[in-house]
This record gives structure tokens, sequence and C-alpha cells, in this order.
């Protein structure tokens, strides 16, 4: 049987959408020319947004990459100033370009009848303002940002809120990501959910199956476009 089409899709940001590229040569600048630790740095941040979360209290997610950057740079006897750190984890974030395949698979999608909605960890002044830069605004229907929620994904919690947002039920949404712990979150919250397979990326093996597992965007696009 054609699976039916999820009512809404959602899609993560950073690395899903947006190349990480660019960030890799100014936070390898800031961390002394080693662009090899921004895959540390990133991760660092994602663990720390959760220690943020899990501990009830909330800070922007581009301050606990800002933080972070400071503690990575630490273990490598290297010292950067808050502001400093900010700075850096402000301009690369909100400089980031599209992957080459992005623009064509979401009108792909949009041509189908979905209805797109960006979700994302990052605040929503720098969301509006990294869709504004990579030229995506127009693209999509909505963009959700969860500072509002004052939990970060992967918090079953969060996924909730933005299924609600949108005033669908958690089984009407599908997650579209390229990081095996946001995927697996929203499969968790009752959430469809695609794997873009980025370099780097994997699922997690002890998560639910997901439905869709593709190695870029214009493959998941030509699949979801089949569906009734």
């Amino acid at each position: 049987m054609t699976p039916l089409k999820p009512k809404v899709l959602f899609f993560d940001v950073n690395e899903t959408l947006l190349d990480l590229s660019t960030m890799k040569k100014q936070i390898g600048k800031a961390l002394g020319g080693k662009e090899e630790l921004l895959p540390l740095w990133f991760t660092t941040m994602l663990q720390y947004s959760l220690v943020v979360s899990a501990s009830g209290t909330y800070h922007s997610f581009g301050h606990i990459g800002a933080a972070t950057l400071q503690m990575v740079a630490a273990n490598h006897n290297i010292t950067i100033s808050e502001n400093e750190a900010r700075n850096i984890v402000t301009d690369s974030m909100q400089n980031l370009r599209p992957h080459p395949e992005v623009k064509d698979a979401l009108v792909t999608l949009k041509d189908a009848g979905y209805q797109l909605v960006a979700f994302t960890n990052s605040s929503q002044d720098g969301l509006k303002n990294q869709f504004k830069n990579a030229g995506l605004t127009d693209y999509f229907d909505d963009m959700l940002s969860v500072e509002s929620t004052g939990k970060f994904k992967p918090f079953t919690d969060t996924y909730l809120w933005g299924a609600k947002q949108m005033d669908v039920k958690p089984g009407d949404c599908m997650l579209i990501a390229a990081h095996g712990w946001d995927v697996a979150g929203a499969l968790w919250a009752g959430w469809r959910a695609a794997f873009v397979n980025r370099p780097g990326q994997q699922t997690f093996p002890l998560a639910p199956e997901t439905e869709i597992a593709e190695t870029d965007l214009t493959k998941i696009a030509r699949i979801l476009a089949t569906y009734q």
C-alpha cells in the first residue's frame, strides 16, 4: 500500500538544511586552526543543551554554544572570552549556506502539497536570520524555535509542543533531520521520521527504525512525493 502523507513536515535546520562547512573554518580558526575540533564542539554544545533542559533551566542555544566553545578551547590551552565566543558562534551560525540539493528538494515537496515547517533548537531571531541569509524563508509555511518551551529537542515535550503549534496530532508529523538523536526523539514522541544520512551521521541503533533513510534531501523528497 502507498503510505499516507504526513500532514506536516518538520525540518531540523543546522546540518540538515544548512551546510556547516563555513562554520568549520571559523570555529577551527578560533581553536588554533584545528578544524577537526568542530564535531567535538558541536557535540559538546548538544550535550550541555540537554544538561540545561534536564536541570529545569534555560539558556539560548547560541549562549550554550559560546560557553562550550570556551570549554573546548580551554582543553586545548586556548583562552576565548565570553563576548568573543558569542560573536564567533553567532557569526558562524547565521551565515551558513544551504546544502546544494536543498532548495530543489523543498520545491518538490511544496509541489507535492506538503506543509513545510522549520523546527530548531536555535532562537527564533537566530532562525529568521539564518533563513534570510540562506534564502530559505519563502520555502517554509512556518518557522518554530523551541525557545518558548524552555526545553531543547530531543525532549518529548518539545515535539508534542511542535505538533500542537501546527494543530496536528503527533502521528501526523514527520521530522526530517540529519541527527540520530533528533530522529530518535521524534520517533519516541510518536512522530514519523526521515533521516538524512549526511557524512559522519548515523541513526541511533536503540531507537525505532526510521521510515525513510537516504543520503540527501532530493532522494527523500522523491519518496515523499509518491505518498498519497
